[in-house]
C-alpha cells in the first residue's frame, strides 16, 4: 500500500544567501507592496465618498457593505479582477469605471466557499462598462469549472450606453452572462440572486434564472425603465410601480421572496447558502489538517528579486507556500530545468510545477550548465508526464511561471523541441484536472503559454508586482524591429549621424513602450491576467483556491493517493535516474 511520503525542503532565510540582496529585495518589494495597497484602496473607494452618501441617502448600503454583512464574520474575501479598467476612462468629460463596476470575489458563507459577484452602486450605479460583462463571465467560469455557488447581488440600472457598441454585441458581450447563468444551472451549480435596486433590461436574465430570488422593498426588475417607457409610449408611471416586489413576488412569479432592506437581504441569502452541501475539502484531506510553512511566507518578499535578471532559488519559494515546508520533489535529476512534485496546501494535494532559475547540468556535456528560465528537451517532457499524472489522479496543479522561453538554436531544433513542446500545449489544453497558474516574474514567449498561461484557461492566473508579461523583453524586441538595420553584433550599421540618431530613437522608444506594456496593472486593466497580489499573499490565494477544487464531489475523478498513478511514475523515474548515474 503506497503512502504519500513529503520531505522538509528549504533553508532558514539567513542561509539564502546575500543579506544586502535580502534587503534591498525586501525594500524594493515593500515600496511595490505599498503601491499595490493604495491602488486597491483606489478602485474599492469606487467613485468616492460623494457617492457613498448618495447610497447611504436611498436607504441602502454600498456593495462593500452588503459583503461584509453576507461573508461569515472574520473571514477575509479574495477578490479577483481589481484593476479592470484601470487607468482608462471612458466619454467626455471622461469618467473612470473603478473595477469595472462590479465586484467579484471569493468569499466564505456558513462556512461554504462561494463566488460573489456584486454590481458597485457608487459607479454611475452599477452600469455594465467595456469589459463588466467580460469581468463577470470569467467569475461565472470559475463557479462553472469549481462547482460552487454563486451570489449575484443586483443593483444595475443598465449598459452605460454611450459604450454600448463596447459592451453590447460582441461574442462575450452582456448576453454572454445570460448563457454562462443557463450553463450553471443545467450543470446543478446554485446561484442564489438578491436584487436591491435597479435591475433593467438584460440584467434582469441574470436574476431570473438563478435558482432563488430576493427583493427588498426598494428593487425593482423591468425590461423597460420608466424613463425608456415614457419616451417610447408617453405614459408616466414609476419603475417600482411595473416591476416592484409588489409585482414579481405576487402577481408575475418571477422572484422568490421579499425582504424588507439590505441587512435582511444579506440575513436571507446566508440562510439559503447554509441548506446547500457543505465543502467536500475535509474529506479529501484524508486527515492531515491545514499547517502553515515552517518559514513565514513574507520572506518571499525578500527572496524573490524584482530585477528578473537576478537568480534565485525557486524551492525558497516553494518552502513558503506549501504545508510544513514539505514537498515530494520527483524526478529531481531530470530535466533540472524544471521542477515538479506534490505537497500540501491548506491540506490539500497539490502538484506543483516550477521553472528553476539556477544553472543546471548540460545532460550530454558534463563539463557544460545551462541557464535556467528555459523549456529545454528534458524538462519538456518531464512537465508533461507529470502534467498527465496529476490529471489522471485527480491532483489540482500549479505553475509557478518565470520563464523566458523555449531553447532556440541548431540544437533545440535537431532535437526536436516544436514536437515536445507541442506535446506539452496538448496535455495542458486537454486536462480536467483544475489548474491555477501564478506569474512570479517573467512570462515571457511561447513559453508562457506551455506552462499553462491564461490563453490555456487555468482555472485564474495571479500575478505579482514584479510580473513581465510578454512575447519578449523590450530591448530584445527592439532588436528584433531593428534587425535589418544592425550588423552581427546587433550595432547599428549606418554611418550617417542623423540616420544613427533616428535609428536610437526608434529602438529606445519601442524599448520604453514595451516595458510599459509589461507593466502588471495594464495586463491587469485588460483582463490579461486575473488579479494581482503582494507574494506574501499568494498563499492565501492559492489556499482558497485548493479548497474550491476540492469543495464539489462527484463532478470530476480524485483518486485516493494509496492509488496515485504518481507512485508509477515516481519508480520508474528513479529506475531511470539510476541508470543513467
Amino acid at each position: 500500500m503506497a503512502k504519500v511520503i513529503l520531505h522538509p525542503i528549504g533553508r532558514p532565510l539567513e542561509e539564502t544567501g546575500d543579506a544586502a540582496a535580502r534587503l534591498a529585495n525586501r525594500e524594493r518589494m515593500g515600496s511595490l507592496n505599498r503601491v499595490l495597497a493604495e491602488r486597491r484602496d483606489e478602485v474599492r473607494a469606487g467613485w468616492g465618498p460623494a457617492y457613498v452618501e448618495r447610497v447611504h441617502a436611498k436607504g441602502k448600503l454600498t456593495t462593500w457593505e452588503r459583503i461584509e454583512l453576507l461573508k461569515d464574520e472574520g473571514t477575509p474575501v479574495y477578490p479577483i479582477h481589481t484593476f479592470v479598467n484601470y487607468g482608462v476612462t471612458f466619454g467626455d468629460p471622461p469618467r473612470t469605471s473603478p473595477a469595472a463596476g462590479v465586484i467579484t470575489a471569493f468569499a466564505r458563507v456558513h462556512g461554504r466557499p462561494t463566488v460573489v459577484i456584486a454590481n458597485d452602486n457608487t459607479v454611475a450605479s452599477g452600469s455594465w462598462w467595456p469589459l463588466t460583462p467580460e469581468k463577470i463571465e470569467r467569475a461565472q467560469e470559475v463557479a462553472l469549472r469549481l462547482r460552487i455557488p454563486v451570489i449575484y447581488l443586483v443593483d444595475c440600472s443598465g449598459l452605460f450606453l454611450p459604450e454600448q457598441a463596447r459592451t453590447f454585441p460582441g461574442r462575450a458581450g452582456a448576453g454572454y452572462i445570460f448563457k454562462m447563468n443557463a450553463l450553471l444551472s443545467a450543470s446543478g451549480v446554485p446561484q442564489i440572486a438578491g436584487v436591491l435596486g435597479d435591475c433593467i433590461a438584460g440584467g434582469g436574465y441574470m436574476p431570473i434564472i438563478s435558482d432563488k430570488l430576493f427583493m427588498t422593498e426598494q428593487a425593482y426588475m423591468v425590461i423597460a425603465g420608466a424613463a425608456l417607457i415614457k419616451g417610447g409610449k408617453g405614459e408616466t408611471i414609476t419603475s417600482l410601480s411595473i416591476g416592484g416586489a409588489d409585482v414579481h413576488v405576487h402577481l408575475s412569479n418571477c422572484a422568490d421572496e421579499r425582504v424588507p432592506d439590505d441587512e435582511a437581504m444579506m440575513a436571507r441569502i446566508r440562510r439559503e447558502v447554509g441548506l446547500l452541501p457543505g465543502s467536500a475539502a475535509d474529506y479529501y484531506r484524508h486527515g492531515f489538517a491545514p499547517a502553515p510553512p515552517r518559514f513565514p511566507v513574507e520572506e518571499i518578499n525578500s527572496l524573490l528579486p524584482a530585477d528578473h535578471r537576478v537568480v534565485y532559488d525557486v524551492r525558497e519559494i516553494i518552502a513558503r507556500l506549501v504545508d510544513g515546508s514539505l514537498f515530494w520533489e520527483l524526478a529531481p535529476h531530470t530535466g533540472e530545468e524544471m521542477i515538479t512534485g506534490i505537497a500540501r496546501i491548506n491540506g490539500l494535494p497539490a502538484g506543483i510545477i516550477a521553472n528553476n532559475q539556477q544553472l543546471t547540468p548540460h545532460p550530454a556535456l558534463r563539463d557544460r550548465s545551462r541557464p535556467g528560465g528555459i523549456l529545454y528537451r528534458e524538462g519538456i517532457a518531464k512537465i508533461s508526464q507529470f502534467s498527465r499524472s496529476c490529471n489522471d489522479d485527480g491532483i489540482p496543479i500549479v505553475w509557478l511561471q518565470d520563464i523566458s522561453g523555449f531553447d532556440i538554436g541548431v540544437e533545440a531544433e535537431k532535437q526536436g523541441l516544436l514536437g515536445f513542446g507541442s506535446s506539452l500545449l496538448y496535455t495542458n489544453s486537454t486536462n480536467t484536472t483544475p489548474m491555477f497558474t501564478v506569474l512570479l516574474r517573467k512570462a515571457s514567449g511561447a513559453g508562457y503559454y506551455a506552462m499553462t498561461g491564461l490563453p490555456y484557461e487555468p482555472v485564474l492566473q495571479l500575478s505579482t508586482p514584479v510580473t513581465r508579461l510578454a512575447v519578449m523583453e523590450g530591448r530584445t524586441l527592439a532588436i528584433g524591429a531593428y534587425r535589418t538595420r544592425l550588423d552581427e553584433n546587433f550595432r547599428i550599421v549606418s554611418q550617417d549621424p542623423a540616420e544613427r540618431a533616428q535609428i536610437e530613437a526608434g529602438m529606445r522608444e519601442v524599448e520604453e513602450r514595451i516595458e510599459k506594456d509589461m507593466d502588471p496593472y495594464r495586463s491587469a486593466a485588460r483582463m490579461d491576467t486575473d488579479e494581482i497580489v503582494a507574494a506574501h499573499e499568494l498563499r492565501d490565494y492559492l489556499a482558497v483556491l485548493l479548497e474550491m477544487a476540492y469543495a464539489a464531489t462527484g463532478s470530476r475523478r480524485v483518486k485516493n493517493p494509496r492509488i496515485w498513478s504518481m507512485h508509477d511514475l515516481a519508480v520508474m523515474m528513479q529506475s531511470m535516474e539510476s541508470h543513467g548515474a
